[in-house]
């Protein structure tokens, strides 16, 4: 496993970095301390002040966009953390100066102990990336065929390719189409294939971007089932970005939020739902138009649509449940259908922001944020 070059000793931007560490460190309570040394303790990703300026055309003039604005934060080796924001928040920007693609406009960065683009070969090996919507297959080969591509990519050995494609294949269920070429694939099972071949060369770091996006139920549980697994036995540090709550709850120990370039939270989920709120809405189909269901406590009325048929109704999760809302709900009318809906990440940003649980979901008529 490649590490840092030992050629000049420490950089000046590596002690920059240092210095940042040591001054969080140095900051806040002693939770918050505690919180931050566990965090820094053998870095996986920092970053100090960095910038990312695009210059865009603007008629016959062409200006200047900031897309990352003075991003600084640190990932320790191991942990889990969430990466979300609306889009255009600068989240790919973001990605792209970790993983040596982009080159940053100002500030610094390290990636496994690495500089992204100098070192880009060498941190290729260090690194996983998947994302939801573009393959690293190839769209004619059988799965199998692109995993022994990838593997002579990485220069893995004939025996660490086998026993790292058996693990993934076992683990992953992936026998029943190792034969079968990509584009013949179910969107489940490419993105088992996918996730398969971000991690054959075993990384330090993988990067998610919306991993689970069109899948279903069943296949977003089983994959989220696997990350937890290999972070749990290998150690695998994880940076997810995705528009799905549900992957940020179930795979993620820590959150950043990006907004118009800038880090807006940096901390814990129930951190960041002690500031937005735990809102869920449920979305009741009734037998017959019936009256506006005003009234229920803990929550909020939100809509009522086609002659009262169906109505919206706004809940904290962390002050009842769903069951008691609905049994109150059932107490005053015929319930034909009803679905529950997790609010999506620009109502988790919007909320982070008008400091009201309820304001996303309530006002929100238009779409959603670019």
């Amino acid at each position: 496993m490649s590490g840092p070059s030992r050629s000049s000793g420490p950089s000046r931007s590596s002690d920059a970095l240092s210095s940042a560490r040591d001054e969080r460190v140095s900051k806040g309570g002693g939770e918050e301390r505690a919180a931050y040394r566990d965090r820094d303790r053998d870095p996986i990703i920092e970053t100090r002040d960095l910038t990312r300026d695009f210059r865009v055309r603007d008629g016959l003039r062409r200006k200047q966009i900031r897309a990352v604005d003075a991003m600084t934060f640190t990932v320790g080796a191991g942990s889990a953390v969430g990466y979300i924001g609306a889009n255009g928040a600068g989240k790919s920007t973001t990605i792209k100066m970790l993983t040596g693609i982009l080159v940053p406009t100002s500030g610094e960065v390290r990636t496994c102990g690495l500089r992204p683009v100098e070192d880009r070969r060498r941190l290729a090996r260090e690194v996983g990336v998947v994302f939801g919507q573009r393959s690293q297959l190839w769209w004619d080969l059988p799965v199998r065929e692109s995993f022994g591509i990838l593997a002579a990519i990485h220069g893995l050995d004939a025996a660490r390719e086998r026993a790292r494609t058996d693990e993934l294949v076992d683990r992953l269920e992936m026998g029943e189409f190792l034969a079968t070429p990509v584009r013949q694939l179910s969107l489940g099972q490419r993105m088992r294939a996918e996730v398969a071949a971000a991690l054959l060369h075993s990384p330090r770091l993988v990067i998610l971007d919306e991993p689970t996006i069109g899948l279903d139920v069943l296949s977003k549980q089983r994959l989220r089932e696997f990350l937890v697994e290999e972070r749990r036995e290998h150690g695998t540090t994880l940076l997810l970005t995705t528009h799905d709550m549900g992957d940020i709850e179930r795979l993620c120990d820590r959150v950043l939020v990006v907004d118009h370039g800038r880090l807006a939270y940096d901390g814990t989920l129930p951190g960041l739902s002690a500031k937005v709120g735990a809102q869920r809405v449920l979305v009741v189909d009734l037998a017959e138009p019936g009256e506006d269901l005003t009234g229920i406590p803990g929550t909020q009325h939100l809509a009522s649509e086609a002659q009262g048929l169906q109505q919206r109704l706004a809940f904290d999760a962390e002050q009842t449940t769903a069951a008691r809302v609905l049994a109150a709900v059932s107490a005053r009318a015929d319930v034909r259908d009803l679905s529950i809906e997790e609010p999506d990440i620009e109502d988790v940003v919007r909320r982070l922001y008008s400091g009201s649980p309820w304001r996303g979901r309530a006002t929100d008529t238009g779409g959603s944020a670019g």
